[in-house]
């Protein structure tokens, strides 16, 4: 009795460390968005990990020393950090000609396509309530990147692009968890987003350097990714991920509330029944999953 009161306690507290993870997540987007007004998209994703890998570097790296990049599946590791970067990159571009709260929909089609991708991927049964949520979920998407609507295509493309590359992230994820060190997954996505991303800077960047209101903005980037990351990494020490994934859709509250205050920009009434079945669908997975 005693241990399940508190257990009650810390459940809480993973949950509040979750939900400010996914506020950051929203703000980094928002920011994002922002900045690729001004600057390319390629500069601030390299720039994201850069400021993310830092942190890793000053905070982590010293206490866990050769640890940190000690792996026996590199191969693995470097294909789910590759995924990342493609989540990331992919989705600023779609930010960048589309609203905050409708790309952030569509990405959160990823849960659906990772409860198919589970089954040939790994071994996992799919079930009929995966079959319906999924077609309601699709569904969905139809109703918010419908044609005839005022959404960019190709802005619609690199976000169903980034969603299939998150859903690929989750799986590699799902499949190394049992064996790497949660830091040492948060620092080879640094890493190699960095590295990844290196090579665009001669061909983006052509010398013009942002203001030093911008360079803060840049440097957020970094620090809504990597504390978002720990914030997650310590609510699931807390908290079931059975009970944190209902939560994850409070993003989509964010994204639609920060989409509104900072670029005055609100769905329509189609796209916002899109967002809430995507969401639907997506909590019908969770709470089944969770039973």
């Amino acid at each position: 009795m005693v241990a399940s009161q508190r257990a009650v306690p810390l459940r809480l507290h993973g949950a509040l460390l979750f939900l400010t993870a996914l506020l950051l997540f929203a703000a980094l987007d928002a920011t994002a968005k922002y900045l690729s007004a001004f600057l390319a998209v390629p500069l601030l994703v390299w720039a994201r990990y850069l400021v993310h890998l830092l942190i890793m570097l000053v905070a982590v790296a010293p206490s866990m020393g050769r640890r940190i990049i000690a792996t026996e599946r590199p191969w693995l590791m470097g294909l789910r950090g590759l995924t990342l970067v493609a989540v990331t990159l992919l989705g600023q571009l779609a930010l960048k000609s589309m609203p905050l709260a409708e790309t952030t929909a569509l990405i959160f089609v990823a849960p659906l396509l990772v409860a198919l991708l589970a089954a040939p991927l790994l071994g996992e049964q799919v079930r009929l309530r995966t079959w319906l949520a999924t077609v309601a979920g699709f569904a969905g998407v139809l109703l918010i990147a419908r044609p005839g609507g005022s959404l960019a295509g190709a802005g619609v493309f690199y976000a169903l692009g980034a969603a299939l590359s998150y859903a690929a992230y989750q799986i590699l994820t799902r499949k190394l968890a049992a064996t790497e060190h949660p830091m040492r997954l948060l620092f080879y996505t640094a890493l190699l987003g960095t590295l990844a991303m290196s090579p665009a800077l001669p061909l983006h960047w052509h010398g013009a350097w942002p203001t030093p209101g911008q360079v803060l903005l840049i440097v957020s980037l970094g620090v809504y990714g990597g504390v978002g990351h720990f914030l997650l990494i310590r609510a699931f020490r807390e908290t079931p991920a059975s009970l944190l994934a209902p939560l994850v859709y409070s993003q989509l509250l964010w994204a639609t509330l920060l989409g509104w205050l900072v670029f005055d920009q609100f769905p329509d009434a189609p796209a916002m029944a899109g967002m809430l079945v995507i969401g639907a669908s997506g909590l019908s997975l969770a709470i089944g999953s969770r039973r």
